[in-house]
């Protein structure tokens, strides 16, 4: 999981989820509680699948 992909790409990262922003990479404090909350658990479940999938290289798992 990550903010900045072109980083990700450049160190060689396998399986790269991308995240909000660099201050808050795993959420957006402009949300109500409960949006948010579903941001996260979504951001969460997507890199859990990344962890999941067969990969083959470097791969990018888009919003």
């Amino acid at each position: 999981m990550c903010t900045v992909v072109p980083i990700s790409l450049t160190v060689g990262a396998n399986r790269i989820v991308p995240t909000i922003a660099i201050p808050h990479p795993l959420g957006n404090p402009a949300l109500e509680a409960k949006d948010e909350f579903e941001l996260r658990y979504h951001l969460v479940e997507k890199a859990l699948k990344a962890l999941e999938t067969e990969v083959d290289g470097q791969t990018v798992f888009d919003k």
